[in-house]
C-alpha cells in the first residue's frame, strides 16, 4: 500500500514538472488517500498485534 502512495507521488511530482496539471492533481489526491489507508491499517495491525494472546 504505501509503495502504490509513493509510486503515484512520483507520478504526480513529474506531471507537475511536466505541465499537466490535472494528471498531477489527481495523481496527488490518489496518493494521499493510499497513504491514509496505510497508516489506519498499520495503526490497526500494530493494536491487535500489541494484544497478550489469551
Amino acid at each position: 500500500m504505501l509503495s502504490w502512495a509513493i509510486t503515484f507521488l512520483i507520478i504526480a511530482i513529474i506531471a507537475a514538472v511536466l505541465g499537466f496539471g490535472g494528471i498531477a492533481g489527481t495523481a496527488t489526491g490518489i496518493a494521499k488517500i493510499l497513504f491514509l489507508v496505510f497508516l489506519v491499517l498499520f495503526i490497526v495491525s500494530f493494536i491487535i498485534g500489541r494484544r497478550p494472546k489469551l
